[in-house]
C-alpha cells in the first residue's frame, strides 16, 4: 500500500508514494541514531550526521533530488567527524561528497531515468574498483591513517560509487554495499578502541554514531538495489517535478 499526496514540489518530494514498509524502516533507522546519541551523548554532530545521512540515502533510494539537500548536511558533519578521528580517507572523500551534492542536484534534473551497464562493463568497473582500493591502501598507509585497508574502501570505492550514483547507474548500490560493510567494521573497531580506553583520536559518541549510520545505510543500500532494479526510482520515484 502506498500513500500519495498532491501539492508543492517540496511536499511531493518528501511525502508522496511511500510504502508502509519504507515508512516503518525509515522511522526505525532515525530512532537508531537518536538512541545511539543518548547512549553516548558526546557528539551532537555525530547524531546530525547520522540522521541526515539516513534521510539522504533513503530519498536517494526513492530516486528523489531532495536527497542531495540532506546529503550536503550529512557530508559537512561527517567531514568534521572524520577529521577528529584521523580518518583521512573518509575526510578526503567527504570533501568530494560536499562538492558532488550540487552537481548531483543538477544532473538528476536533466535525466530522471535510472540506467545500467552491460555485464562486461560491470566486471571492468568492479575490477577497477578493486585495483583502486589497493592503491589507496598503500597511500593511506604512508600517511599513517587509521586502519588504511578499510579507510581505502571508504575513499576510492566510495568515489566510484558516488560518481555512478550521480549518473543514476543502478550499479552504484552494489558498490555502496561493499563500502557500508567496510565502514561498519572500520567504525566498529574505532568504537571498540574508545570503549577500551585505547583510542587516541575521536570520541565514543562520534564513532558509535557512525556504526549506527553505516548499519542503516547498509540496509538501505540492499533495499535500494532492489528498488532501482525494478524501475521504481525512475522519474523521481513518482514524486513528480
Amino acid at each position: 500500500m502506498e500513500t500519495k499526496t498532491e501539492g508543492s514540489w517540496l511536499k511531493n518530494q518528501l511525502f508522496t508514494n511511500w510504502k508502509k514498509f519504507e515508512i516503518s524502516y525509515v522511522i526505525v533507522l532515525i530512532l537508531l541514531q537518536i538512541v545511539v546519541y543518548f547512549i553516548a551523548p558526546d557528539s551532537i554532530i555525530g547524531m546530525i550526521s547520522g540522521v541526515a545521512g539516513v534521510l539522504c540515502l533513503v530519498y536517494g533510494m526513492k530516486g528523489r533530488k531532495i536527497s542531495f539537500i540532506f546529503g550536503l548536511v550529512q557530508c559537512l558533519a561527517m567531514t568534521y567527524i572524520a577529521w577528529i578521528s584521523h580518518a583521512y580517507g573518509s575526510f578526503a572523500m567527504d570533501i568530494i561528497y560536499v562538492i558532488s551534492q550540487p552537481i548531483g542536484w543538477v544532473m538528476w534534473g536533466q535525466d530522471e531515468a535510472t540506467r545500467s551497464f552491460k555485464p562486461t562493463t560491470k566486471r571492468w568497473i568492479f575490477a577497477g574498483a578493486f585495483a583502486a582500493w589497493l592503491v589507496g591502501w598503500v597511500v593511506l598507509s604512508l600517511l599513517h591513517g587509521q586502519l588504511p585497508y578499510f579507510d581505502s574502501i571508504n575513499f576510492v570505492v566510495s568515489l566510484i560509487a558516488q560518481l555512478l550514483y550521480i549518473l543514476k547507474f543502478k550499479e552504484n548500490w552494489s558498490l555502496w554495499i561493499v563500502v557500508n560493510i567496510a565502514n561498519v567494521i572500520y567504525w566498529g573497531a574505532l568504537t571498540t578502541q574508545a570503549l577500551m580506553g585505547t583510542a587516541q583520536v575521536g570520541t565514543l559518541g562520534a564513532s558509535l554514531s557512525q556504526v549506527a549510520l553505516q548499519l542503516a545505510l547498509l540496509f538501505n543500500a540492499v533495499y535500494a538495489n532492489k528498488v532501482w532494479a525494478s524501475g521504481e526510482a525512475d522519474n523521481e520515484g513518482g514524486a513528480g517535478k
